[in-house]
């Protein structure tokens, strides 16, 4: 019982740094200033589009004893490319590069003027690199060494927010949906995609603990989410009460980055900004670890070994290194159509692979999946080509960017009437 309580506590230590990156950093004090007094109910939305659905995937990797398991039933094909779409998301393409633009823009520019980003991009990538080399270590480093760090300076930095506020909340939101950019705000993290890529170097460490039987992953994994999970959302609580805080100074025009570096250098001097700069760097680089620790494992996976997991880990930091320079807000802006596309059906299959084994025919996966991702393939078109498409706002919950949900469902219904039993992944 020690060992377990021990070995939960370090993955879950693991896990909450690996979720806690760049983008949860920059989302919720920005949020908080959205929602002026709704802050709370801005904060609620976030975190269930984050970590609550973050969490459900954790316990659907758990159930179907892998994270392929989750995508397996739509088919070999389809279900290949949704996790390389997943995995180029959370991986080179986007999370990865913001990690290191993060990091520079809220951790070395307020310290340091005129310094390269394309050597800071080098450099930093060259650390994780070296962190990513011991691929049966990650776990260990990221837990043991890392997170405690990262949670006093953040501790910190909060307490002395809520002791002593930089202003009074704001007196109404600055968004006409707080809900719906809660959501929004939660997508933007990649946190649910994450989970899944984070599931196979958290199931492996918990198999090279020791723990061996479902049942045994089952109690340590679970633990470990519980842990990351209650770290989380005293965090984020925190931040977005934070930015709510800052109503009298800044409005929506206000660059995220700036923002941030303006509470800490509000709430703590410039003693606090150097402070803020550890913090953030450590965020990062732990995410970026195991961000680049499960692409480089997956690829190396579905190569069949083919592609060594050490050669992969250097192409990713590569690349991540030239996608970086575009920026943080160029990365965000490139994310938001991307992760729209290819978040609903993947909430969709994550949600019914909680209950795989009482759903008999894989056509129920596949045209639920199919039905949420026409939707939201139309919600994007709609949104950044301006092509009228009204029909899509009498979709129930579509306020709050779940417009998805219904014709998923109805797909998903479709699917259990087509004649014939639970059929072969083809």
């Amino acid at each position: 019982m020690k060992k377990h309580l021990q070995d939960s506590l370090v993955i879950g230590f693991a896990l909450f740094s690996m979720f806690f990156g760049a983008g949860n950093v920059i989302f919720p004090p920005y949020l908080g200033l959205e929602s002026g007094p709704e802050w709370l109910a801005g904060f609620f939305s976030y975190f269930m589009a984050d970590i609550g659905l973050a969490l459900l995937a954790m316990f659907a990797i758990l159930r179907q004893g892998s994270p392929d398991g989750i995508t397996a039933r739509i088919g070999r094909i389809p279900s290949t490319a949704l996790m390389c779409a997943i995995v180029l998301c959370i991986g080179p393409m986007l999370a990865i590069p913001r990690t290191a633009a993060t990091t520079y823009e809220t951790s070395l520019a307020p310290l340091v003027s005129g310094f390269s980003p394309a050597l800071f991009s080098i450099l930093f990538f060259l650390l994780i690199l070296l962190l990513c080399v011991r691929e049966t270590a990650v776990v260990d480093i990221v837990g043991k060494i890392l997170t405690p760090a990262l949670l006093i300076g953040l501790l910190i930095l909060i307490v002395v927010g809520v002791v002593n506020p930089i202003g009074p909340v704001g007196e109404q939101p600055l968004v006409e949906n707080v809900a719906a950019t809660g959501v929004e705000a939660g997508y933007q993290t990649m946190d649910v995609l994450a989970a899944i890529v984070f599931g196979y170097i958290i199931l492996k460490s918990a198999r090279e603990k020791g723990h061996t039987t479902p049942g045994a992953q089952l109690r340590v994994v679970s633990g470990a989410s519980l842990v990351a999970g209650i770290g989380l959302l005293a965090v984020y609580l925190g931040l977005t009460y934070l930015g709510a805080t800052t109503a009298r100074f800044f409005d929506i025009t206000v660059d995220r980055t700036f923002l941030v570096v303006s509470i800490v250098r509000n709430l703590l001097g410039q003693a606090g900004i150097i402070l803020f700069a550890v913090v953030v760097a450590l965020a990062c680089v732990t995410t970026a670890v195991g961000l680049v620790s499960a692409c480089a494992d997956y690829f190396s996976g579905l190569s069949g070994g083919r592609v060594s997991y050490r050669t992969l880990v250097c192409v990713i930091c590569v690349f991540s290194a030239v996608v970086s320079n575009f920026g943080l807000n160029e990365i965000i802006a490139i994310a938001s159509p991307i992760l729209s596309v290819v978040y609903p059906p993947t909430l969709v299959l994550i949600v019914l692979a909680l209950f795989g084994s009482r759903i008999r025919r894989d056509w129920v996966f596949r045209l639920a999946a199919l039905g949420a991702l026409a939707v939201s393939l139309l919600e994007v078109v709609r949104t950044y080509t301006g092509v009228e498409l009204a029909f899509l706002d009498l979709l129930p919950l579509a306020s709050l960017d779940f417009g998805w949900v219904l014709p998923a469902a109805v797909c998903g219904a479709v699917g259990a009437l087509i004649p014939g039993g639970r059929t072969a992944a083809s």
